[in-house]
């Protein structure tokens, strides 16, 4: 490191006159050096850049995002497994809550993945979302208030569920259970994010029945797409039958490893295929995100500053901002970017 004295140039004596023995010590105890935290905040480091976007992305975390003039039921789907579903639900919602919604996540998943992250208690005696399905208890009798975060509540799933799809072939209005139980709720909501197992069965066609948009996340790696015309078969036939609102409104890329040339390749191919349904936002491959759920939390109570946080909260600001029609301008285009871009150095720090 340079001394002061290089950085300030040659020295002079603040008053004419002799210096004293001692006027070195004096000067270097009281000449002010630079401030040590400069190279770290620099913009043009990407340490620096990635400092930026998280004061930044935090900071908006507390702003009241625009409010749906109606309550959103937004479906997220993929009967592919583990890309990111639950985690996707789960995230977007604790976002939005964050944001100032007011939120409900529905677990349609037997496995009850999207309870366990949100600290829900779902073993078998818990009143649950297979209640309101099969047997027609008010939605209201089962939701639970998730602790950790303010206006988040959730519907759990629990082992009960994995039958529900053989039981409810023999009920009247099968294909439209939910909806009725959504539309009976009477409580306030903002959004409501449904998690749907990983297949096309009685429990997804419930899903895309009861809501309007779907969301479909997608894995960036090779096997991407595959699958994805039967989903896409699926809610054209729903559109066309039983639910004529609805339509996919949302793609999210997830697992995106920005160091590799694959996720770009993939990510590029996703944007060609679906245009704009494709949010800036992408989510990265985040060990954090990985380890939330075994703690029963979210990442964005988890780890609040990492990369993964920083990127759902970005997501759930587009889509929000999207639902009232305001364009996500180039300054958040490049927010998101910047944490994709910095995904590997924010992962090297955690």
């Amino acid at each position: 490191m340079r001394s002061d004295a290089n950085l300030a140039g040659p020295m002079a004596d603040p008053v004419p006159g002799p210096r004293s023995e001692s006027a070195g010590d004096d000067v270097s105890r009281e000449t002010s050096s630079p401030p040590l935290v400069e190279p770290l905040v620099d913009n043009d480091t990407p340490i620096g850049r990635a400092a930026q976007v998280a004061v930044e992305a935090l900071g908006r975390a507390g702003e009241g995002l625009p409010r749906p003039a109606a309550t959103r039921v937004i479906v997220v789907a993929n009967q592919k497994g583990g890309v990111g579903k639950t985690t996707t639900t789960v995230n977007l919602a604790a976002s939005l809550a964050l944001h100032g919604a007011r939120v409900l996540v529905v677990d349609l998943d037997p496995q009850g993945n999207a309870s366990t992250a949100l600290g829900i208690d779902h073993h078998a005696d818990v009143p649950s979302i297979y209640d309101v399905l099969v047997d027609s208890r008010p939605l209201l009798e089962v939701v639970q208030p998730v602790v950790d975060v303010e206006g988040l509540f959730c519907a759990p799933a629990t082992i009960d569920l994995a039958g529900a799809e053989i039981e409810l072939v023999s009920l009247v209005a099968r294909e439209s259970r939910l909806q009725r139980a959504i539309q009976a709720y009477q409580q306030p909501l903002d959004y409501i994010l449904i998690d749907c197992p990983p297949s096309l069965g009685l429990l997804t066609v419930n899903a895309l029945v009861a809501g309007a948009e779907v969301l479909i996340p997608i894995q960036c790696e090779y096997y991407a797409l595959e699958g994805l015309g039967q989903l896409l078969r699926n809610v054209d036939l729903v559109r066309a039958h039983l639910n004529p609102t609805l339509h996919v409104s949302t793609i999210l890329l997830t697992m995106y490893d920005g160091r590799t040339r694959l996720a770009s390749q993939v990510a590029e191919e996703v944007r060609t295929h679906f245009g704009k349904e494709v949010l800036r936002t992408s989510i990265p491959r985040s060990v954090r995100i990985s380890e939330a759920p075994s703690y029963g939390q979210t990442v964005l109570t988890y780890d609040p500053g990492s990369s993964g946080s920083l990127s759902y909260l970005e997501a759930a600001r587009e889509i929000a901002l999207r639902g009232a029609g305001i364009s996500y301008d180039a300054s958040q285009a490049h927010l998101g970017a910047g944490v994709n871009s910095t995904q590997s150095m924010a992962e090297g720090i955690q």
